[in-house]
């Protein structure tokens, strides 16, 4: 049986190079900080004991972690990796296996690291994960004898000539028993150009005890690039998107471009749904089978029921959205919204929490807040509900196969009865009685002889 797995995560830099106060490891990738993305890929690897050294921005960076799975550890002085994983290991079981994680490294796969795992399971003392780089500039190489055994990593700053051709990089992702991580960093020094403890100078230790040092090549190099500007930042922010991309399309999704999808959360979509261009999906959204999602919509926090259209440019947020409706284009659904199914909301329209029944039609140019709206009932262009005296809000109850006339003000408290009309231009400050017209309009009237002002000509 494998020992218990302790993951160490490696959070205090700075950051100096994103020139931004935010800590490092709080920057956003997907809406989401990079140490999460981290803490998740951990976690999927079910560890006995998950710590996390912080540094820089320490309290900044707990405050955005509240749970109680994680050990903090301060590393008050930035020395060096080595010097940090020195600080971990008294939080981790004596004979535990130790994982050496980055913060800033976000999309590394669980998958991946369970390679490098397995080669401690497999008898390896010491395992590191290492990829091939067309340009290995700024990363320590991987330096092995004439039977392919690695014998150590030097630094780009430590490397002679030669040794900066080697295209084989140190990921920095490093697995060994606690006891051996132990052992070894007791005996690393500072003695390099940058008078820091190097985690990687183990790889020397352990090869000069004769210990079995094992290399797990990532083949993907993206996967294990870190992130320390935002160039960076945003080259792994197209990475993750297209890797979310190819997994709705893996599922039966169209996306038609994945350049231009972007994910920040999780969605759960059924077959032959369309993504348009320019789509962008957040927090938890469902996407019902045969939804079509117009270009540049935005959907938040929200179901969208199967066969659903979203026009082009519609913002929906905190609703549901029910089977075979149609919403935009250029429409705005709020939290608390629910439509029915084959209900329309139309071009400039705005909606909030409001219940819309089956078959309900608000085409255009309406806001509807804080109502209940009916089957069948049709909202002209122009109508308001009136839903905000000043301190209170009030409710608007629209009954079954009303009719609500154009440019109408629905000042609530309200509730207008089955089948009723209400005419256009009508400001309604009462109920309105089911099956009747309600119009409330001052009657026209014709000024005779009235000139028109006109504009004094200039000098």
């Amino acid at each position: 049986m494998s020992q218990a797995l302790s993951v160490v995560i490696l959070a205090a830099g700075q950051g100096t190079r994103m020139r931004s106060s935010l800590p490092k490891v709080l920057h956003p990738l997907a809406d989401r900080p990079l140490l999460g993305h981290v803490l998740d890929t951990a976690r999927a690897l079910d560890p006995a004991r998950l710590m996390v050294v912080h540094g820089h921005g320490g309290d900044q960076v707990q405050a955005r972690f509240p749970e109680d799975d994680i050990t903090w550890v301060h590393q008050p002085e930035q020395r060096g990796t080595g010097h940090a994983v020195s600080l971990a290991l008294p939080a981790a079981g004596a004979d535990d296996r130790i994982l050496v994680l980055y913060g800033d490294v976000p999309l590394v796969r669980p998958e991946t690291l369970g390679r490098l795992l397995a080669a401690l399971d497999d008898g390896a003392d010491l395992a590191l994960m290492t990829t091939l780089l067309a340009d290995p500039t700024g990363y320590g190489r991987i330096l092995r004898d004439d039977a392919g055994r690695v014998l150590r990593i030097v630094e780009q700053k430590d490397a002679s000539e030669s040794e900066r051709h080697v295209k084989e990089v140190n990921t920095g992702i490093m697995a060994a028993g606690a006891r051996a991580f132990a052992d070894w960093l007791s005996r690393v020094t500072d003695d390099n150009a940058q008078g820091e403890f190097y985690l990687t100078d183990c790889v020397a230790l352990a090869n000069g005890e004769g210990r079995r040092v094992e290399a797990a090549v990532a083949h993907d190099p993206v996967e294990v690039m870190g992130v320390n500007d935002k160039r960076q930042l945003a080259e792994q922010e197209r990475a993750f998107q297209r890797r979310c991309a190819e997994a709705l399309m893996r599922e039966g999704v169209t996306v038609m471009d994945p350049a231009r999808l972007d994910i920040r959360g999780r969605v759960n979509a059924g077959a032959d749904v369309t993504l348009d261009v320019n789509v962008v999906l957040q927090g938890d959204v469902e996407l019902g089978e045969g939804a079509t999602i117009g270009a540049g919509c935005v959907i938040i926090d929200s179901r969208i029921g199967p066969g659903v259209k979203v026009l082009p440019h519609s913002v929906i947020e905190g609703a549901v959205i029910g089977a075979d409706a149609q919403v935009g284009p250029f429409a705005r659904i709020r939290p608390g919204t629910e439509t029915a199914e084959r209900a329309r909301i139309g071009n400039f329209v705005e909606v909030k929490n409001t219940s819309v029944g089956e078959g309900a039609k608000i085409n255009h140019l309406s806001y509807v807040g804080d109502a209940d709206v009916g089957r069948d009932v049709n909202i002209g262009a122009g109508t308001i509900t009136c839903n905000y005296d000043g301190a209170n809000k009030h409710r608007t109850v629209i009954g079954d196969r009303a009719f609500i006339g154009s440019n109408t003000a629905l000042v609530a408290p309200l509730t207008i009865g089955e089948g009723a009309t209400i005419g256009a231009g009508t400001t309604l400050n009462r109920d309105a009685p089911p099956n009747e017209l309600t119009v409330a309009r001052a009657d026209a009237r014709t000024i005779r002889g009235w000139k028109r002002p006109e504009k004094k000509p200039k000098e």
